[in-house]
């Protein structure tokens, strides 16, 4: 599939986010293909990444409101058309999703395994000192393998002073 076939849409999770607004932003990319059918553009696929997944609010029984509508989606291909008088169910077809998260604490939450057993987890650890600045170096070294000596030598002061900066902010 070539890039064109792709339409992106970007959700940012915040504590106050809620899922009527989630419905409605995806509900907004979305344009119906046949009676209770939606999707993006014939021919094409959305991708939908949403960052801070864990952000939105717990309400009073715990549940995140936003996550769950989009876990409703996972779990049926769609939700309900709050617009319609009717209600009608709305199956949403050719769309993914990707989401991102920090871990608990400072405002995120832990979310549902109802919800994340839908999706592949990779989880990174931070890097130890040496580590980035070998990658670091390597990088460089790379980058400036058609420059003088001179340049070449600076690498490694460098690489350590920008590591060494980014561990103080």
């Amino acid at each position: 599939m070539d890039k064109d076939a792709w339409l992106p849409l970007f959700l940012n999770f915040s504590a106050q986010t809620s899922a009527n607004q989630t419905q409605d932003i995806i509900d907004g990319k979305t344009k119906r293909r046949r009676k209770g059918v939606y999707g993006p553009p014939p021919g094409r696929r959305m991708v939908v990444f949403v960052d801070d997944l864990n952000m939105p609010a717990k309400e009073e029984y715990g549940a995140q409101p936003p996550i769950e509508i989009l876990r409703q989606w996972m779990d049926h291909e769609g939700w309900y058309d709050r617009g319609d008088k009717e209600q009608a169910f709305m199956r949403i077809i050719d769309i993914q999703f990707v989401a991102a998260m920090g871990p608990p604490g400072g405002g995120r939450t832990q979310i549902s395994q109802r919800y994340v057993r839908h999706f592949n987890i990779l989880g990174f650890v931070p890097f130890a000192p040496e580590q980035l600045e070998r990658i670091f170096a390597t990088i460089m070294s790379w980058s400036l393998q058609s420059f003088a000596s001179k340049a070449k030598s600076a690498i490694k002061d460098v690489v350590s002073a920008t590591t060494s900066l980014y561990r103080t902010i």
